[in-house]
């Protein structure tokens, strides 16, 4: 038992449920889903244990530093002493969130769950402080998805490498939003031989700029799946210059959710695109004309929820497969220009609110939906 306590004391940070919540841990019916809350002014930390059969565990910290519990673990321990009780746990999916946590404190958990089946952990709204330690020969967890977001680093961009070191190699998706900062010491950064998936969505500052430090040059050798929504992405030129750059070779890009302008900027030469690409995506940006300079041939080509005053003319459009179309103005009877004046009660397609423009998917249908209320 004293194993479990101090395996928990590791991973603490908490889920914000309800201030009305009389217990900061809940674990459902079938113990798959566990979340903890310790956001009151002396939470109850023993909670936890209630979380120890779960499959998939929430834990958030309140927004409070967990520099307390250093003092009370020992990180230079040798987790081989705690193997057998991390291998019996039931954990998949970690959500850590909510929290100030040393670094210490951070890559000992990590250490810990080297020995555990987890596969998908969430870092979110965490300041990640102080040093990070030096790999000791025991890695952390064999990952297959790691998602960061709001996440800052006071070792600054060189976080990716050194979060690297500690994690075994095989993992398959990245997604990092709001993550600072992303300008990443590329020298350091090993090769993501399996990663299939890399989602930057919702740094709005990344830029053009942003990506060709970000994008690694021939680290991501089998990427396949690339997402910059609501990325600060201006033209795709910008973005077939950055893969041209790293030597990624992907095949469906995601671009949504940009304030796209129509024309490459004169600093923005014409590009060749990877020959792999088959799906674009340029919903929800803003567009008024089709985007010059795409790839010449496309299986898949996105363009709704645009400005579209008319039907694009075949010249316009590379030879493409399956196109859609929906929600531009063209096609809403009435309108005729995107700042038409939209009869009271009617809801139009998407392409009317300028809040659909510059952010992401689950953002963007939160937004809209205040306009309801």
């Amino acid at each position: 038992m004293e194993s479990v306590r101090w395996l928990l004391l590791l991973l603490l940070p908490v889920l914000d449920i309800s201030a009305t919540t009389p217990d900061p841990c809940e674990l459902d019916e079938d113990d798959i889903h566990c979340a903890c809350n310790f956001s009151e002014p002396q939470p109850d930390w023993s909670s936890a244990f209630l979380c120890v059969s779960a499959v998939d565990v929430e834990i958030r910290g309140g927004g409070r530093s967990l520099e307390q519990f250093l003092e009370r673990v020992d990180i230079d321990a040798d987790p081989r002493q705690y193997m057998d009780v991390v291998k019996a746990l039931r954990l998949r999916r970690l959500t850590i969130g909510a929290a100030r946590v040393p670094a210490l404190l951070l890559f000992g958990a990590l250490r810990v769950l080297g020995y555990s089946r987890l596969k998908e952990l969430t870092l979110e709204d965490l300041e990640v402080t102080g040093t990070m330690p030096q790999p000791v020969g025991i890695q952390g967890p064999g990952l297959s998805v790691l998602r960061l977001r709001n996440v800052s680093w006071t070792t600054g961009g060189a976080w990716l490498p050194e979060l690297q070191h500690w994690l075994k190699p095989g993992l398959k998706v990245l997604n990092i939003a709001q993550t600072h900062p992303l300008d990443f010491s590329c020298d350091k950064v090993l090769t993501f031989s399996a990663l299939t998936t890399l989602d930057l969505s919702d740094n709005p500052g990344l830029g053009k700029r942003g990506l060709m430090a970000t994008l690694c040059p021939h680290k991501f050798p089998v990427l396949r799946d690339l997402a910059l929504r609501n990325a600060g992405i201006q033209t795709p030129n910008e973005v077939c210059s950055a893969l041209a750059t790293a030597g990624v070779q992907p095949h469906r890009l995601d671009l949504s959710h940009n304030s796209m302008l129509a024309t490459a900027k004169p600093e923005d030469p014409g590009c060749v695109w990877p020959s792999a690409l088959n799906s674009l995506d340029l919903s929800f940006a803003g567009l008024e004309q089709v985007p010059k300079g795409l790839p010449a041939e496309l299986e898949v080509l996105n363009l709704s929820c645009n400005r579209l005053n008319r039907k694009p003319r075949s010249d316009e459009l590379p030879k493409v497969s399956n196109l859609t179309l929906d929600g531009n103005p063209f096609l809403i009877p009435g309108t005729s220009n995107p700042s038409s004046i939209v009869p009271s009660g009617v809801v139009p397609a998407c392409v009317h609110s300028p809040l659909a423009v510059g952010m992401s998917g689950t953002l963007a249908l939160l937004q809209g939906a205040r306009g309801f209320a």
